[in-house]
């Protein structure tokens, strides 16, 4: 018996929605990055992107357990001397819904060439519209 491997050829991508409202960020995280992978289909390779396309709405009604809100804290640094800013997760998520789901599910991929090829197909939008409807895509029901 022969280990099937697929080719970037033969990979077949459908569009996802999924409404990030009420949804725990860390774990919404884990499931659109499986997705991205590709590793919830039979056909799962890892040296190719066979994931999907994932298209994520409502990011600014994501929650937080715990004391993250006021305890979490994300770090950008300008490369310059003192160019260090740090951010809570409360700001973030009044400020940068985006970027903190982005974030979240970013650092769930590979690293390297194959992870930002996956990343491209991550599409988050703070509020409960997206201009994705010519691609048709499946409401996706992640619990």
């Amino acid at each position: 018996m022969k280990t099937y491997m697929q080719r970037k050829e033969d990979v077949e991508r459908k569009w996802y929605v999924v409404d990030a409202e009420g949804k725990t960020l860390g774990r919404l995280a884990t499931q659109i990055a499986t997705i991205l992978k590709g590793k919830n289909k039979p056909t799962y390779t890892p040296h190719i992107d066979g994931g999907d396309y994932v298209i994520v709405i409502n990011a600014n009604k994501v929650n937080l357990t715990g004391n993250k809100l006021n305890n979490k804290i994300y770090y950008n640094h300008s490369r310059y001397t003192g160019g260090l800013r740090e951010r809570t997760a409360k700001e973030m998520l009044e400020k940068y819904p985006v970027e903190m789901l982005e974030r979240a599910v970013k650092g769930m991929l590979p690293k390297g060439r194959l992870g930002r090829q996956m990343y491209k197909k991550l599409f988050v939008y703070a509020e409960g519209d997206h201009p994705h409807s010519a691609q048709k895509p499946e409401a996706l029901n992640l619990d």
